[in-house]
């Protein structure tokens, strides 16, 4: 038995030619006059989209590879390319500089001997090692021959590109996804201006439970972002968390207000007015039978994962706090509605969510469709002493269907008459419609909920469904009038896109927020005391005095309370009446946390409110406010905290 190197060696040595000096000068001789031709010429032939520039020595190598396929063929070929390498760098390396040279402008012909191209390698300035190097880049990037419009340019020696074993080897490249066009929208207007008490008193703002915004805003800091102006609404921020506010009595009131006062953290020569309504947490079980319509978008822009995996993962836990008399059905828009589940006890709980994994993306939104077709499922599901609802899980992005937007809101507001509310959660960036979710979730009597994470999910669809599916009040209103003896201004936090006309408080029939059983809901007003220096407004010259001087009995009331509401399902309103002094209770922990997040909020907006106090401040006064903190969920406040600080910078 033969040794196989001996054989390989034997090749080799067979394979080799002699050396040939006179062969050598005439390649020196031809090299020459390939370099006094190229003198003076115009420019490089053009390149064929299947043959990239200097690639003939390349190509050639791997068409003998290729055609020579037996073992003593390759051992041949082989030897061959070595010699050849041999021969070719030290000749390139010590022969006349072609560092200049450019391609005669001849074009190919379709066969080319081996010694040709090695000439038109040389021809063109170009080294053995770059020759390789633009070889495979051009098999990396090379599209078919009838898209090809222009070559890709010859790549240069750049500073990352680092040796290897004795070739130029570009570094790794990252690969780039390409950024999807950002259409999102948001709703929101300009922070509440400060307000001077002796000329507009009087402050009115529907209630809002919502809390898209603050998962909107958690999403961009967690990737890397400060989020718009527009996407922070402080009072869905505030109204994100629970709070510890004193529950209402037996008297069979929806709601039981607390009012704290304290120094605004921002700023000690004003005061921070907090205002809390507890709502009553009726008996779970004598809850009525819930008739559930998921109504769900699968159009294109939901197959992110996201956006409809996430939602399907989401469902999944909303069914474990389903009774077996709820029922649960599922409508689907995408380019057109359609029925994907109908009415099923939510005890067929293998049905349900089979029919949750057969959804898939695709189409475009025929949202006006999709609800149509879903307020008209829950009107047959729904009978006698029981609740139906409407939940649209969207990434908001309607564009078919919505011709006639006054249309469709009065349409959503007559079948919110009839006892049906809508609610609107999103999912997914990028394309997120948020004032067309408000706007939804508004006028179907709803909440309007962002779902990032499956925690998100867990926290709205688990923690908070009976607040979010069973209300206790309906167009809920709050309206304080300011006392001028006492109050010099004041200016409202948040609530921007809620505010009423004064008129509008006694009015029954203007719509205004819902609360849910268990809801709680938060609003703050910033307070200048008369005589403080904090006062923004100077006096009117020609001011009428009156105001001041016949104050309301009793100058010792700063402000004066009144929440408005309706029992669900009622035409009539209940109103609830509180003075505000100074005996009111101090600032609480729940207090103080809500004015540090209250505080981050006006950050992230503008800061203009705020002076000089910063995030540092915002976390120290969130942090020592946490208090008893069961799911994380203020923890989770100061590190974003912390985040936008870092982001700010």
């Amino acid at each position: 038995m033969t040794d196989p190197l001996d054989d390989l060696k034997r090749a080799f040595q067979d394979a080799t030619p002699d050396p040939d000096a006179d062969r050598k000068a005439r390649d020196l001789a031809r090299a020459q006059e390939i370099f006094d031709r190229a003198q003076g010429s115009a420019g490089a032939a053009r390149p064929t989209p299947d043959r990239p520039r200097w690639a003939g020595l390349v190509a050639g190598v791997r068409n003998m590879l290729t055609a020579l396929t037996s073992r003593a063929g390759l051992t041949a070929s082989t030897a061959l390319v070595a010699v050849g390498l041999v021969a070719l760098i030290p000749m390139l390396q010590d022969g006349p500089d072609l560092g200049d040279l450019a391609q005669p402008e001849v074009a190919p012909a379709p066969a080319v001997e081996t010694r040709r191209e090695a000439d038109d390698t040389a021809a063109s300035g170009r080294s053995l090692t770059e020759t390789f190097q633009e070889e495979a880049e051009a098999e990396t990037f090379a599209a078919p021959a009838e898209i090809v419009a222009e070559p890709m340019p010859a790549p240069s020696i750049a500073p990352d590109m680092a040796p290897v074993g004795g070739l130029i080897a570009p570094a790794p490249m990252d690969r780039v996804a390409p950024e999807m066009p950002d259409t999102e929208t948001f709703a929101n207007a300009d922070s509440n201006p400060v307000k001077v008490v002796a000329e507009d008193p009087v402050s009115t703002f529907s209630v809002d439970v919502d809390t898209a915004s603050y998962a909107v805003i958690r999403d961009f800091l967690m990737n890397g972002q400060l989020p718009p102006a527009d996407a922070v609404r402080i009072e869905e921020m505030v109204n994100y968390f629970t709070y510890d506010y004193a529950a209402p009595g037996p008297d069979g009131t929806a709601f039981r207000p607390t009012v704290t006062l304290a120094d605004t953290p921002w700023n000690p020569d004003t005061r921070l007015m907090t205002v809390g309504l507890q709502g009553q947490l009726p008996a779970l079980e004598d809850r009525p039978p819930l008739n559930l319509v998921f109504l769900i978008d699968t159009s294109g822009s939901m197959q992110d994962p996201d956006k409809l995996p996430l939602l399907k993962q989401s469902f999944r836990l909303m069914l474990s706090e389903l009774r077996p008399e709820d029922e649960v059905a599922i409508v689907t828009y995408a380019g057109s509605a359609g029925l994907a589940l109908e009415a099923t006890p939510a005890s067929e709980r293998d049905t349900i969510l089979a029919a949750l994994d057969r959804l898939e993306a695709g189409g475009s939104t025929a949202g006006q469709a999709g609800l149509e077709q879903a307020y008209a499922v829950a009107e047959a599901m729904t009978g006698d002493d029981e609740v139906g609802r409407v939940l649209l899980a969207t990434d908001g992005d309607f564009n078919v269907g919505l011709s006639d937007p006054d249309a469709l809101e009065d349409y959503i507001a007559d079948k919110r008459d009839s006892g049906t509310y809508l609610s609107v959660l999103g999912f997914g960036r990028g394309n997120l419609q948020d004032a067309t979710m408000q706007a939804l979730a508004q006028t179907g009597n709803g909440t309007a909920a962002y779902i990032d994470t499956l925690n998100e999910a867990q926290k709205v669809l688990v923690d908070q469904l009976t607040g979010a599916l069973f209300p206790i009040a309906d167009d809920v209103k709050i309206q304080v009038e300011f006392n001028p003896a006492q109050i010099a201004e004041y200016r409202l936090i948040g609530y921007e896109t809620r505010a009423l006309r004064r008129e509008d408080f006694n009015n029954d029939s203007v719509d205004a927020g819902e609360v849910g059983a268990g809801h709680a809901v938060t609003a703050l007003y910033e307070i200048t005391p008369v005589g403080s220096p904090a006062i923004l407004n100077d006096p009117l010259r020609y001011a009428n005095d009156s105001a001041a001087d016949t104050a309301t009995d009793g100058n010792d009331e700063l402000a004066f309370l009144r929440v408005r509401y309706k029992d669900p399902g009622e035409a009539a309103s209940t109103l609830i009446e509180v003075p505000v002094t100074e005996g009111m209770a101090s600032a609480s922990q729940d207090a103080n946390w809500a004015a540090a997040i209250a505080g981050f909020g006006q950050l992230l907006r503008e800061g203009r409110y705020v002076g000089t106090w910063d995030y540092d401040d915002a976390i120290a006064l969130a942090a020592s406010a946490q208090g008893d903190d069961p799911f994380g969920y203020r923890r989770e406040a100061i590190n974003l905290m912390r985040l936008a600080e870092s982001l700010s910078q």
